[in-house]
Parts: structure tokens; sequence; C-alpha cells
């Protein structure tokens, strides 16, 4: 029965292969034409002894009849080539093994093989080794202990063959020189290191075998090093076609590189130099775990074994912190959730990933090996086995623990064989399918199902013991489904999927490989340990507030960009950490605002100022705001720098008094005149600088003074965080002066317009850092036609005998922003000269109507949330503003108020009545802080069949509306108040021209 025979008699029976085992049949013609069609092959190939063994050793017939009914490939193999089995009777396993491998040594060493004739020889000679491993492991009833060692043996050979035919192609090309012509591996730096069951020395009947290149550039055989690394990868791409690429002679190992240092950014071949950094500074537990087992198995031996003592402190650590603690458990939960299954069956089980599987006896000795081995030498070992007895050594665990962990280890490993035998496939599933799984049983040489289901269930419920007793109080934490998430490893985690699903994630798999690549440290940010174990203690917190937020998806793309950019990432997470209301506004901004989240993605440090909550809760003046800019602009190299320093002080400030309008610590009107402030300050700061570098070469005209004239929403205290500046340049110098005192004079009207010219590039012409503000000077007297500065002489001529009505409107809102020794007094009389005779009301009334028609056949509105444009908007509102202040139809009539809803607040009841002034406050601050929001949201226009659910609801929240459908019946009832009070105003008439409704997303 298989499983019971000692180490000892197993290898004595399948060196000698005495038929121990004979598996039972499934079908007695069938296996008596193949065991004929056997005979046949021998007989052709004048295998007169082997022929009489099957004709006359009843056992060994029963034998071959068993083996070929079981195995498809075996079958196969035999049939083709009975040759292996003649000499694996005559010779035993072991002296067989060791010829094929001679043999593949030996033609390793004709350098004169083509590539096709050396993978076919590679082939060949595997296949025969393979063969008389499977028949010698069958013949002993499961004999995996020593069938793992003859496949590693096997596996070793091939390697270091194909490394040194490389070597040769490499040194042809003369990057190398080696000291032995016919070892040209031996001091060429290639490094190839066998990781998991290679490197254990314990691979399975059809493994992939593991592997991880690195190459040394200074090793002693390297003569030249340009062009060195896309050499060796080319190699080692060619290494990997030769030993996996199925041809019409099989293929020799499949071959996997995906263990290296992060596999998703790296070449297939890595610097030795820059494998020893990544492991030093950003490698991850689970990569200590496969460095147990790492070892040198072809190539430069030597140097491999150097890179390995190099990398001893990585993976030997004295003392483990709360982080790789936990880390190591996040890897346990892994393996209990992958995709084995949570049961324990007999059918369709795992018997690798399984609960109770070889993985779990794995990482049962790895665990206990990462947290003592680096204070033990003893227990630094790569075999699975010998490590157990170690562990029992130390008192690690209790003898009878060892003893059946040994034992069940083995009897999973020969089902493990068995499974694979039938076909050759890399599987680890125990068949569904009733005559497919009594194949494996009989295989084993069991006679029945359920004898074998006794055993292997007793066995699985064994290790799944012992195995849920690592951290046991893992077992009885149900906790949150984000605290069992785990991105560790190099695949995903199934378990991971299925919670990541659970948690509202749409595609689980592409977010479980983003946040696989933050824990590999690819980004900046996260490449020191200490950050990734920050991140690793806030992941559970990250995670529910990125399914709170309702698109979590999106919200953590934005974040992956967000970490793409910043320069280091443990500051962030450890103010997140510690304060999670900043991590809920996080990802409230980058679920709602996708225009802000942008602008965290582009521009990291602008979430700097969200960490000090007193600051965000701050409602900035303009001191405030200079305090913190004067010191940054001193720090300017010359003006390029002073510009871009200009730029990124203003992406910040906008994106402070977003976040404040979002949290709601402002509403929308502050906001407004946040905004203007800050442009105030920005448009006066940038002046400075461009005069001071404007007059260094062109000197001052005498007597010369500037002024900047703020129109629009500008001049209003009105503007939002995507507002363009209107502005009007105007100047003055003395009586007489021609021109400027400087090295490169210019006549005065030049000197000035030249300044405007400066000023205008300089805020609006695009830097590394983006624009500043786009500029609007359409509204001076000139319009688009004349000069950029407009003299005050000219100024105050054209306001008091040419200005149109329109013009004298917009000039209600204008107000000097930035002004030289007195002019914005100057400024100031002559606006209120100007508003003062504006004529007859009912002729200001009219011409504001004609002009509002105008604007709405030019520029309709898009949609029924343009709240701008739309019929009874922003634009009636203002106007309705503007035309109380020309006709002083105002309680209390001020020159220097300028803002529209400060004016609604005062209009006259003989202008409009109580209830209407009301209505028209309400309207004003509903439709402002939707543009607001929308401005400081959005990078588009609004549809609200496909907006962030999460900014749906922000806007509703910001609006104390309900949902989306109340908030549109509240919009368009405001704007129908609106028009008509517009309408009666102006003496127009007009239709709603949005026409349709609005709804709630689907």
């Amino acid at each position: 029965m298989a499983g019971q025979n000692t180490k000892g008699t197993q290898g004595q029976q399948i060196d000698s292969l005495f038929v121990s085992s004979i598996p039972p049949v499934l079908d007695e013609k069938r296996s008596d034409e193949w065991l004929n069609d056997l005979s046949k092959a021998a007989t052709a190939d004048d295998l007169r002894k082997f022929c009489s063994l099957i004709a006359d050793d009843d056992a060994a017939g029963d034998f071959f009849r068993g083996v070929m009914d079981l195995s498809p490939f075996l079958r196969s193999a035999l049939l083709r080539c009975p040759a292996i089995a003649a000499r694996l009777f005559e010779n035993g396993l072991d002296a067989t093994v060791t010829e094929e491998i001679l043999a593949i040594e030996t033609f390793g060493d004709n350098d004169e093989l083509t590539e096709k004739a050396f993978g076919a020889a590679l082939r060949r000679h595997k296949l025969n080794a393979h063969i008389a491993i499977a028949i010698a492991d069958i013949a002993a009833g499961g004999a995996a202990e020593v069938s793992v060692e003859h496949l590693t043996r096997l596996a070793e050979t091939v390697l270091q063959v194909t490394a040194r035919y490389l070597c040769r192609d490499l040194a042809g090309q003369g990057f190398l020189s080696p000291a032995d012509p016919e070892k040209p591996e031996a001091d060429s730096g290639l490094i190839i290191l066998g990781m998991g069951k290679l490197g254990g020395r314990e691979l399975n009947f059809s493994s992939d075998i593991d592997l991880i290149i690195f190459f040394e550039p200074e090793a002693r055989g390297v003569t030249r090093r340009e062009g060195l690394a896309e050499a060796v990868v080319k190699q080692v791409r060619r290494m990997v076609r030769l030993l996996s690429d199925r041809t019409a002679d099989g293929y020799v190992f499949r071959t996997d590189l995906r263990l290296r240092p992060d596999p998703g950014a790296t070449p297939l071949a890595i610097p030795v130099a820059a494998g020893l950094q990544y492991y030093e500074s950003r490698g991850q537990n689970w990569e200590r775990a496969a460095m147990i087992k790492a070892r040198a198995v072809a190539g430069d031996i030597d140097a491999g074994l150097a890179f390995l003592k190099e990398l001893r402190p990585f993976v030997w650590r004295r003392y483990l912190d709360f982080a790789a603690i936990a880390d190591i458990r996040a890897i346990k939960r892994q393996i209990a959730s992958h995709k084995g299954g949570t049961e324990i069956v007999v059918a369709g089980h795992n018997v690798k990933l399984g609960r109770g599987g070889i993985r779990e006896v794995e990482f049962f000795v790895q665990t206990q090996q990462l947290i003592a081995g680096g204070r033990v030498e003893d227990l630094r070992g790569r075999s699975t086995t010998a490590m157990l007895r170690e562990l029992a050594s130390h008192g690690w665990i209790a003898e009878q623990i060892r003893d059946e962990l040994i034992a069940d280890y083995w009897f999973l490993r020969d089902v493990e064989h068995a499974i694979q035998m039938i076909a050759d496939e890399q599987t680890h599933s125990l068949p569904r399918d009733d005559e497919e799984l009594a194949r494996v049983v009989h295989l084993l040489g069991f006679d029945s199902r359920e004898s074998f289901s006794e055993r292997f269930l007793a066995t699985l419920g064994r290790v799944d013991t012992h195995f849920a007793a690592l951290f046991a109080e893992d077992s009885d934490e149900e906790g949150d489904l984000a605290d069992h998430l785990v991105f560790t490893g190099d695949q995903d985690d199934p378990g991971t999927l299925e919670r990541l699903s659970e948690l509202g994630f749409k595609r689980p798999a592409d977010i479980s490989r983003i946040v696989r690549a933050w824990h590999t440290g690819r980004y900046r940010a996260l490449r020191a340990t200490s950050a990734r174990q920050m991140l690793t203690t806030i992941q559970p917190n990250l995670f529910r507030a990125l399914a709170a937020s309702g698109r979590p998806d999106e919200t953590l793309m934005y974040l992956d960009e967000m970490l793409a950019g910043l320069p280091a990432g443990l500051p962030l997470f450890s103010v997140l950490s510690g304060n999670p209301q900043i991590l809920s506004l996080l990802t409230t901004i980058l679920a709602t605002a996708p225009r802000m989240a942008t602008t965290i993605a582009k521009r990291p440090h602008v979430f700097d100022g969200l960490v000090d909550r007193d600051r965000l809760a701050l409602v900035p003046n303009r001191e405030s705001l200079a305090e913190r800019l004067d010191p940054f602009l001193a720090q300017s190299r010359d003006h390029e720098d002073r510009l871009d320093r200009l730029r990124i002080f203003a992406v910040e400030q906008r994106f402070m008094i977003s976040a404040r309008l979002l949290t709601g610590a402002i509403d929308a009107t502050e906001a407004g005149e946040c905004f203007t402030t800050l442009a105030d300050l920005l448009m006066a700061r940038t002046l400075d600088a461009v005069r001071d570098v404007f007059v260094e070469k062109h000197g001052e005209v005498p007597g010369g003074r500037v002024a900047i004239l703020g129109m629009g929403r500008l001049g209003s205290h009105e503007m939002s965080a995507g507002s363009d500046l209107d502005i009007i340049f105007l100047y003055d110098h003395a009586e007489g002066a021609a021109q400027s005192d400087g090295q490169r004079p210019l006549d005065a009207p030049t000197w000035f317009t030249r300044l405007s010219q400066r000023l205008v590039a300089a805020v609006s012409a695009p830097t590394a850092e983006g624009v500043l503000y786009e500029m609007d000077l359409r509204l001076r007297p000139s319009g688009n036609q004349g000069p950029l500065a407009t003299s005050l002489k000219a100024f105050r001529s054209y306001q008091q005998t040419g200005a149109a009505i329109w013009e004298k409107m917009a000039l209600s809102r204008g107000r000097v922003v930035y002004g030289d020794n007195g002019m914005a007094d100057e400024i100031d009389a002559i606006i209120k000269h100007s508003l003062d005779g504006v004529g007859e009301p009912s002729t200001v009334r009219e011409e504001a109507g004609r002009m509002r028609l105008r604007i709405s056949e030019a520029k309709p509105p898009q949609s029924p949330f343009d709240v701008k444009l739309a019929s009874g908007g922003l634009i009636d509102l203002e106007f309705i503003a503007q035309i109380a202040k020309l006709t002083k139809s105002l309680d209390s009539y001020s020159f220097s108020i300028v803002g529209t809803r400060p004016i609604l607040a005062a209009l006259s009841p003989t202008y409009v009545s109580n209830a209407e002034r009301d209505a028209l406050v309400g309207a004003y601050d509903l439709m402002t802080m939707l543009l607001q929001i929308l401005r400081i949201c959005l990078d588009r226009d609004f549809d609200p069949q496909t907006a962030p659910q999460g900014f749906v609801e922000l806007l509703c929240r910001r609006t104390d509306a309900p949902d989306l459908g109340v908030l549109g019946s509240q919009l368009q009832e405001a704007r129908t108040a609106v028009r008509m009070i517009f309408d009666r105003l102006t003496g127009i008439h007009r239709e709603d021209e949005t026409g349709g409704s609005v709804s709630s997303p689907s």
C-alpha cells in the first residue's frame, strides 16, 4: 500500500526497481492490448531480455499493464521508446538517471551543436530520465522522497549545460573572456538561482522551475560591459525558449522568472547591485520567505554564493517588528484562502494549495524559519523535512508533530506525482471524474477509492490542524472585510479578489495588481521599508474609506496616480494613520472631484496643506496668504523660477479653497471671496516681478504709474476655481515725459504697452508648472483693436463721453486690484462719475434686456445645469444687480458695493418686492454653490447620467437636496422666478430655452 514504506526501503526499491506495487487496471481487455503493443515495440527494437521479462514475469507484466492503462503519458512514451524501461529494469534508477545526465553533459560540451540540435538533445535525454523516474516511483508504490532528488539533479544539469551554451555565445560576441574556455560560465558573473522546490531539491514530476537571474558586470570573466545588460537579457530569453517551448520532441522544463524583484517592471536578468539594493530597501516578507530556498544552481556558482551571502541580512533578521509579523499573518491568510478551496474533500481537492495541502506544510516551516532563523542558524536550511526535524530539535514543535508532518508531507507529494504522471500536466488537483480519480488512486497502489480517501482525508485534517495553530488568534477574528485583504506575493489572492468585489470594486484583479505593485516599492514614495510598513498598517482603513466613496475603482486609480507622483510616502501615510478624518477627506476628494483628483495626481504636494486641520478650517485673507507666498518667492533663483513658484502657490491655494468648500468649512460666496483674494495677491506679485525685470532693461518713465482694474468676477469678488481674469491695464506719467530712462529707452506709450504685454505673458503663458490664469482684456475702451495699456486720461475721456450702457454695466463691477500712488482713488472717481451719468432708468433696463437676448442667441445654455448661461441663471442675476446699481435702485446706495449678492440683498422695494428680493438672493446662493462645486470638481460639462456617483451625492449634500431630481426641480423653480423678474424689469419675453427636465442618473 502506498505511503507505508520507510525512506530506506523506498530508496532500495526504487533504485533496484523491485516491483512492490502493482497498480490495478481500469480495463482488463484494454490493458492486455497495451501490453501486447509494448511487446511489439520492444521486439522491433531488439530488446529480447525486456520482452522475456514482461512475457514471463507476471509481476512485471501486470505492472506495465497497469502503468499503460492508467497513464496516457507514460503509455505513449513507452511505446515510442521501450528501451528506457529495459535499461531501468537492468540497471536501476540511479544508474539510468546518471547515464542520461552524463549524456546531457557530454553533448553540452559540443560547441558545434546548432540551437535546434541542442534543444532536441535536451528534450530527448530529459524525457528518458523523466520516464525512468516515473516508472520507478510507481513501482515503489510512491517514492516522492527519492524522485524529487533525481528530478532536481536532472534540472540542475539541464540548467548548467544551458548556461554553458549561452556563455559560450556571449564569449563569442566579445562580452566574456573565460579563464577556462571549456567552462565559460565559471567566471561569467551569470547567476542562476533556483527557487522554490528547485532550490529546496524538492521538484515535483511536472514542476515548473522557478528561477531568478542576476549578472555581475564586474565579474572576472567580463571583458565588455557596454551592451552587456541587453546581451544577457537576450540570452536569458533564449534560455527560456530553449527549455519551455514545445516542439516535436516535447519540452524540457517550463520556466518561471516571476519571483524576481518587481517582475512587472524589471528585465529578465538584473544586475547584482540593483538586486541587492532592491532587497535591502524594498524587499517584502514574502520575498524573504521565497529566498529561504534560493540556491545557486547554474552559471557562475561562486558569484551566486557571494550574492546569497550578501543577502543573508535581508532573509535572516535577528528581530522581527510588528509589521513583519502582520505581513507573515497576511501570507498565512492568503494560503488559507487560496484557490484550493476552503473545504477538505477528495474529488477536486488541490493537493498543493487546498486546505491541509503541501503549501501549508511548507509555510508551517518557513514561517517559523523567518521568525527564529535570524537567531538560530540551524533553522536556515532549504529542505522542508530537514527543517521540521530542526524545529523539533530546537523545541519549536513537538516530536509527534514533526513525525506526522514529515509522513504527511511525503504522502501528499506522492499524490501530487500520481496526478501529474497521468498526462505530464502541471496540475495539483485531484480529478472530479470518477474514472480519472481512479487512475490516481491506482497509480498510488490503492485498491479502492475508499481506502485512499480515508488516508487522504486523515492527512489533510492533521496538516490543517497544525497549520491553523500558527497565529491561532487569527482564526477567531472575523473582523471587517478590509482587514483580510492580502496583497503579498506575486499572484492575486483569490480570497482577496472576492473581498474586493464585496467591497464594491468592479475590477478586483486590476485593483489587486495595482496594490501589489505598491508593495513592491515600484514608486519612489514606497521604496522605503518604513513607508510600505505604514501602508500595510493603514490598509484596512484605506479600503474601508475607498469602499465608502461609492466609486472605489476610480478613487483608487486617482490614488495610484497620486502615489506615483509623491516624492516620499511615509509622511503622508503617517498622517493618514493618525487622522481618519484626513483619510476620509482624501478619498472624498478622489471620489467626488475628478478635477481636484487630477490636481493631486499631477502635483501631490498640494495635499500637504490638508494635513493641518487648523489651516484647513482657516478662511485665508490677503495678509495670511502673503505671509506664506512671500518667503516662498524669496527663494526664487531667477525670474522664470519666480513665475513657476507663483503657479505652484496658486495651485496649492486653489486646491485648499476647494477643499474648504467641499468640507463645508466655507460657503460658495466665501469661496468666491477667497478665490478673488488669491487672484489679487498673485496679480500684484506677478506685476512686481515683471516690472522689476522690465525696469532693469528699459528704466522708468518719469512719474510713471500703473493700475490694474479688475472687471467681471474678479472685480465683484465672485471668482471660481476656473475663472479667468477680466482686467483693464491703466497707466499715467508725468506731464511731458517722452520716454523711459533706461539703457534701452522706450517712448512712454510703448513702455506701458510692452509692460502690459509682459504681464499678460507672465500670467497666461504656460510654463513647466502650467498657466497662472487665462486673461481677458476685451473690456478695455479700445476693445481688441487697440493697445493693451490705456492711459488714465484716455480712460477718463472715454467713460465721460463714449461708454455705452453695456460698458457702464460692466464697469459697475470694476474694482482696482493694483494701483500706484493714489491711482485707485482717481480711478474710483472716474467710475463713480461714469455711473452717475447713465441716463434714464428705463433706457438702462431696455438696453440690458436687448443685450441679454443677444447673449442668449450667441451662447445658448448647454444643459439644465448650465447655471451661468441658462435663462434665469447667473447672468440674469448679475444684470439685475448691475441695473439696480446704475439706476440706484437700492435701499442704501453705495458706489463701492460691487458684489452681486450684496446688491441683490439691498434691492429697493420700489425695484422688486421683498418676496422677489428673497427669491433672487436664494436663487443666487443655489446657483453660485452649483457653479462653484461644478468648477471645483469637474473638468467637463456636468452630465447627470455619467457623473461620478460620489460627485452627485456631494452636489446634493452641499445644496441640501435629498437627491438630484429634487435639486433639479429646485433649480428649475429658481430659474423661472429669476427669469420672470428679469423679463418684467427689462420688458423682454423669453421661454425657458433649456427645455427638458433634470433626471437622476440611472
